[in-house]
């Protein structure tokens, strides 16, 4: 997962950021709905093409980590393969594909599964994979386009709750007070509100709000994907919360503050604590080394604990002339000791269970980003989804003064255009 692709939901390779939603014991994902070409299933390609790499790099350790872990398999199995770092995946992906010379894998978003799969774009190669039974369930189910499962996850973050040990204690605040519900995330911001400092500090966009949404038991669409439920109960009582406290001035968004992202917020001190991903150590290391910083898991809402997870895929061009390399490139790039490895070089989590001990015992601090799995929710991937997940982030930046249900009814609205 790409450091910068966390922040931002959407416009990204992520996946989240970013940034899913059939509850499946690890977490959930949308999916279906829509006119689509048949899945391209069947036969792979094969040549003695060399094969072409494109990714969307968080920077030099990620683009390393990737060109070496390829250059590896290519010397193992004796196929050529480049690797190459986009400076703007999407455009450079849409150009690819426009001019008949897509690459022959390529981070792909959840997000941005539903156009490549509908217009016949990508190869539809999940089935195939030695390791599928290793993915985490809500994983695949976020790559799984009107039943297919079209790409292995490459890896994947959630979000949880991360505290300034300094500003915590300065507060009188001990290892006792860490927040496990609402009302108690409530009276710590307050506690830790001071001058400058805002006790929570979060960037104001569904990537982030979208925790509370799961927490009070609410999704954007239903668990088959096919009704939307935008603006239902659970949700105006999750932004109706987080209304109330920035208000209060207790919570705050990133900008408000004079930041641009939570990490910065936590690094700056002008937030004690943030909601963010795994991706943060490697922004809080380079930017701000000597912040201390503990992460803890999300307080759990009126319906219990709830986050939100990001993810990619190995996406395959169905034009692609050597499918049966890429799908050998792919087992070896998603096996858990190379998973284990990036994860070192750049800080993503590895999307096969058989990794997650090891993982753990290697990031006992991260756990909680883990351990996010088995509740997380994830972003919509239904045809145009994106679009109104983009409507919803410019109305939740007025959030502080304008009606939940009113916003709420209105990504309703967009919705159920999609689903119909």
């Amino acid at each position: 997962m790409k450091q910068h692709i966390g922040r931002t939901l959407l416009g990204t390779g992520a996946v989240i950021a970013t940034a899913g939603l059939v509850l499946t014991g690890c977490g959930s994902g949308y999916g279906g709905g829509g006119a689509s070409a048949s899945p391209s299933a069947g036969a792979l390609t094969s040549s003695s093409d060399p094969l072409t790499i494109m990714i969307g790099s968080s920077g030099d350790a990620e683009t390393t980590a990737v060109k070496d872990a390829v250059a590896a398999w290519s010397k193992k199995s004796g196929v050529s393969a480049s690797v190459v770092a986009a400076t703007n995946l999407q455009q450079q992906l849409s150009q690819g594909f426009a001019a008949g010379s897509p690459p022959d894998l390529f981070y792909l978003g959840s997000d941005q599964l539903a156009g490549y799969a509908s217009n016949g774009s990508l190869k539809a190669y999940g089935d195939l994979l030695g390791n599928k039974g290793d993915f985490y369930p809500s994983l695949v189910k976020n790559f799984t386009y009107n039943d297919t499962f079209y790409c292995a996850p490459k890896d994947f973050s959630t979000l949880q709750l991360i505290i300034n040990t300094d500003l915590w204690t300065k507060a009188g605040l001990t290892e006792a007070d860490y927040p496990t519900s609402w009302d108690q995330l409530a009276a710590d911001a307050t506690k830790l509100t001071s001058g400058s400092t805002k006790g929570l500090v979060f960037n104001g966009e569904y990537a982030r709000i979208g925790v509370f949404m799961a927490q009070a038991g609410g999704d954007l669409l239903s668990a088959d994907g096919k009704k939307a439920e935008a603006n239902s109960d659970a949700n105006v009582e999750a932004l109706t919360y987080v209304q109330k406290h920035l208000n209060d001035g207790s919570f705050a968004y990133a900008k408000d503050v004079g930041a641009g992202w939570g990490g910065e917020a936590l690094g700056k001190s002008l937030g004690a604590m943030t909601i963010e991903g795994n991706w943060i150590t490697g922004g809080m290391s380079a930017d701000y080394p000597d912040i201390k910083y503990k992460v803890i898991a999300l307080p759990k809402g009126p319906a219990g604990a709830g986050t939100l997870q990001f993810t990619n895929c190995w996406g395959m061009a169905t034009d692609s002339p050597n499918q049966k390399a890429s799908l050998d490139l792919v087992e070896y790039l998603t096996s858990a000791e190379q998973q284990l490895a990036f994860s070192k070089a750049f800080g993503p989590m590895p999307s096969v269970q058989s990794a997650a001990g090891q993982w753990k015992s290697e990031n006992a601090d991260l756990v909680p980003f883990l351990d996010g799995s088995d509740y997380a929710q994830g972003v919509p991937t239904l045809a145009g989804s994106a679009d109104v997940i983009t409507a919803f982030n410019s109305q939740l930046e007025t959030l502080k003064t304008t009606d939940p249900q009113t916003i709420l009814d209105s990504v309703q609205k967009n919705l159920e255009a999609l689903v119909k």
